[in-house]
């Protein structure tokens, strides 16, 4: 028996993988215990140059010759976005193939449900690249940690970002320069919204999320900051302060529910996840047994990200060959409710433009004061100017506290402008 695979797309990565099964093929049939064949490929353009070789036959930009092919066991969905890449996945799935995808924003919207489709037609899905490239992380979180309750789980899952935060740090570098550098290295997308608002990270964190914690999670409910605020100022201070700034996605229990977030952060330059530079991506775990456990990797990337997408083809064409096919107990799954930002505690550090008169500090420190925010340090920067920074660390206060706080600081005479405000993580 031959596992047919339909391929949907043959751009950065798609092309990747098909390089990949040619390239391995005897390897794979040996692990997998059968040939794997690209029956055909899904494209917009059939005439359009491509640097691979294969039979233009395999080509077609009808998804019907894929969906209604019975001899295709395998669709392999990786043009991204979420339509018509939902409805791709959908019709394979309801015609009894099993799929495989890299899909973030397909999987964090629809992930219950497309997995509870899969069970009941008895095929798989199988999403490895959608989280964090080259790095295993899904299948570890299913079976290498299942042992485990997972208590808290921190991501640098944004190679843009952290390119960007990275070279602002090593090259006391401002933001807008940084990213048209990434631009034109091709490390940031022409329209670069996804990874530098956080929305990129939060797909991610809240497919991880589902995984780590047994639940599903409703993606918009995860609270989301970019890093488009992000000055070279606040970088030089943390840095001065002890600490380095990265765009931190945070999954951990919280008294009240579960607690899942995508913001930069100020992290201990003491931490395993400081070290973390470049366009690399990182996760950092804690289990109740196994305790700290951190990957490290390329995060995205055309081969990195074919990497798990064939990983996670061999693992489906195996399991179809031997007909076992793997499923997810959706019976088991805990309802955690997530917790708004609101009521969540962090230390926050906070930059200030004020005159620079007698008095401002003390007004500014009675109204935190009046909402219960403990200040941990004070840095008042001198300058020769009329307008001075102000540079402050809260101790660990309920995010509320502090929005009340600076609603009330806003409305003073003497403070200019609130130039930044970021979490301190304590990881």
């Amino acid at each position: 028996m031959m596992i047919k695979i339909g391929l949907l797309g043959l751009g950065t990565v798609g092309s990747g993988v098909f390089s990949i099964l040619e390239k391995h093929a005897e390897t794979i049939k040996r692990k997998v215990g059968t040939d794997l064949k690209i029956e055909k490929v899904l494209v917009k353009d059939k005439d359009k140059q491509r640097d691979l070789d294969f039979d233009d036959q395999i080509l077609t930009d009808d998804i019907d010759e894929i969906i209604n092919n019975e001899d295709i066991d395998l669709l392999v969905e990786l043009i991204g976005g979420e339509n018509p890449a939902y409805d791709y996945i959908i019709a394979a799935l309801n015609s009894g193939k099993s799929v495989v995808t890299a899909n973030k924003l397909v999987i964090a919207k629809y992930e219950q449900e497309i997995m509870g489709l899969a069970r009941e037609k008895g095929v798989q899905i199988n999403y490895e690249g959608s989280v964090a490239g080259g790095i295993p992380v899904i299948r570890p979180l299913k079976e290498s940690f299942a042992a485990n309750k997972i208590e808290r789980l921190y991501g640098i899952l944004n190679g843009t970002t952290n390119y960007i935060l990275t070279k602002m740090t090593n090259e006391e570098r401002e933001f807008d320069e940084v990213l048209a550098e990434a631009q034109s290295l091709g490390y940031a997308e022409r329209d670069p919204h996804s990874d530098i608002s956080g929305a990129d990270a939060a797909y991610k964190i809240s497919i991880l999320s589902s995984i780590a914690f047994e639940t599903s999670i409703d993606i918009n409910g995860v609270y989301v900051e970019g890093i488009e605020g992000i000055e070279l100022e606040d970088i030089k201070l943390a840095e001065e302060l002890g600490y380095v700034i990265k765009l931190l996605a945070i999954a951990k229990y919280h008294q009240d529910g579960l607690d899942v977030r995508v913001h930069p952060a100020f992290i201990s330059k003491e931490h395993p996840l400081a070290l973390v530079n470049g366009v690399y991506n990182a996760i950092y775990l804690h289990g109740d047994a196994v305790g700290d456990v951190m990957s490290y990797g390329q995060g995205a990337g055309r081969m990195p990200t074919a990497s798990a997408v064939v990983a996670d083809i061999m693992q489906a064409a195996r399991d179809i060959y031997y007909q076992r096919p793997e499923v997810d107990n959706l019976d088991s799954i805990y309802n955690h409710d997530l917790v708004n930002i609101s009521q969540v505690e962090n230390s926050f550090y906070l930059r200030l433009q004020v005159k620079d008169k007698p008095g401002v500090l003390a007004q500014i420190t009675k109204i935190f004061g009046e909402n219960q925010v403990s200040l941990a340090s004070v840095i008042q920067k001198h300058r020769l100017s009329e307008i001075v920074p102000i540079v402050l660390v809260t101790h660990q206060v309920k995010e509320e506290n502090i929005n009340k706080s600076l609603t009330a600081i806003k409305g003073l005479d003497d403070v200019i402008s609130i130039k930044n405000l970021i979490r301190v993580e304590e990881l």
